[in-house]
C-alpha cells in the first residue's frame, strides 16, 4: 500500500512539474508573440510613414508647380489666406487640404535683436515694448532671462546683434513658431514658470527671418487692438464684417493713429511671404514657406 501511494505521489509530482514547464513555455510563446506583433505593427507604421513621405514629396512638387503658374500670386494667396483649398475624390481614397497664412501677420520676434541696427530703431522698440507688455500682463517670473534666451537664439549665442552682423538674422534667426516654442519650453523648465505657457505669442508675434513689415490686414484682433489702442470688441466686429473698410480707414475712424505705425506696415503692398500647411491621407501633414516665388523650409510632420 505504501509503495502504491509513493508511485501515485511521484506521478502527480511529474504531472505538476510538466504543467509548470508547459505554462512557462506558453508564457514565453505569448511574450514572443506580443513582441512580434508589436514589431510587425511598427514595421507597418514605418512603411506607411515612408509611403506618406514619398507622397508628400510628390504633392509638394505639384503644389509648387501650380503656384509658379500664377502670374498674379497676390490673387491666389489672398484667397488662400481666407479659405483653405480642399480636394477629395468621391470614394475618399484621396484627400488633400492646402492652407496658407502670411508670414508677417505679427510683429517679427527677430526685431528684438535690432537695437544696434541702423534704421531699425522703430522695429526694435515696437518688439521690445510688446514683449515687456506681455511679460507684465502675464506676470512672468524672469522676463529678462527669457529675453536673453531669445536673443541668444537669434544671434547665434551673442546677446546682441551688431549692425555689421544683422545679416545673421536673415541667414539664421527664429524662422518658425516651433523653434520659438522650444525656447519657451526651455525657459519654463529652467525657471519653473508655468505662466509663460499661457501667453498667446502667436497672436502678437510672427516668426520669420525675412519679414520687415507687418501684414496688418491679416493680423489678429488682439494685435490690431494693441497696435492702435482700439477696443478689442470693436476690432473683432470690424474683422467679422463682410463689407469691412480698409485697415487704415477703420483705424482713423476709431481714434487710432495709422500714420504713427505706417513705416512698420505693409499697407496695400503684397509681401509674397507665406507659410503653407498641407494635410492629406490618414492625418499626415507637411509645411513649407513660400517667399517671393521660392519655397523654403519644407518640413514633414508625420501623422497627427
Amino acid at each position: 500500500m505504501d509503495k502504491m501511494e509513493h508511485i501515485t505521489t511521484v506521478e502527480r509530482g511529474r504531472e505538476g512539474f510538466a504543467l509548470i514547464i508547459t505554462l512557462s513555455v506558453l508564457s514565453v510563446v505569448i511574450a514572443l508573440t506580443i513582441v512580434l506583433l508589436s514589431y510587425f505593427t511598427k514595421v507597418k507604421e514605418d512603411a506607411q510613414t515612408t509611403e506618406a513621405l514619398i507622397q508628400a514629396d510628390i504633392y509638394y512638387a505639384d503644389i509648387l508647380s501650380q503656384l509658379k503658374n500664377f502670374k498674379d500670386p497676390k490673387s491666389i494667396f489672398k484667397q488662400l489666406y481666407r479659405f483653405p483649398v480642399s480636394l477629395r475624390t468621391p470614394d475618399g481614397r484621396f484627400n488633400l487640404t492646402l492652407r496658407c497664412r502670411p508670414l508677417a501677420a505679427g510683429i517679427n520676434v527677430n526685431w528684438l535683436a535690432m537695437e544696434n541696427v541702423k534704421g531699425k530703431q522703430q522695429h526694435f522698440q515696437e518688439a521690445q515694448i510688446l514683449f515687456e507688455t506681455l511679460a507684465q500682463q502675464y506676470e512672468l517670473e524672469d522676463a529678462d532671462r527669457l529675453l536673453e534666451m531669445i536673443l541668444e537664439e537669434i544671434g547665434l549665442g551673442k546677446k546682441y546683434v551688431e549692425e555689421s552682423q544683422s545679416r545673421l538674422i536673415q541667414k539664421h534667426g527664429i524662422i518658425s513658431y516651433q523653434q520659438f516654442s522650444e525656447i519657451i519650453k526651455r525657459y519654463e523648465m529652467e525657471v519653473d514658470d508655468l505662466k509663460v505657457g499661457r501667453v498667446p505669442w502667436r497672436k502678437y508675434f510672427s516668426f520669420s527671418n525675412h519679414a520687415d513689415k507687418i501684414d496688418a490686414e491679416y493680423s489678429s484682433a488682439e494685435l490690431i487692438s494693441y497696435l492702435f489702442d482700439i477696443d478689442l470688441r470693436t476690432v473683432r466686429e470690424w474683422l467679422a464684417s463682410l463689407d469691412k473698410s480698409s485697415l487704415q480707414s477703420f483705424v482713423n475712424a476709431n481714434g487710432g493713429n495709422y500714420n504713427k505705425k505706417k513705416n512698420l506696415l505693409a499697407g496695400g503692398t503684397f509681401l509674397e511671404e507665406s507659410r503653407c500647411s498641407v494635410s492629406y491621407g490618414a492625418g499626415y501633414r507637411f509645411t513649407f514657406d513660400y517667399i517671393r516665388g521660392e519655397a523654403k523650409y519644407f518640413e514633414f510632420h508625420g501623422k497627427h
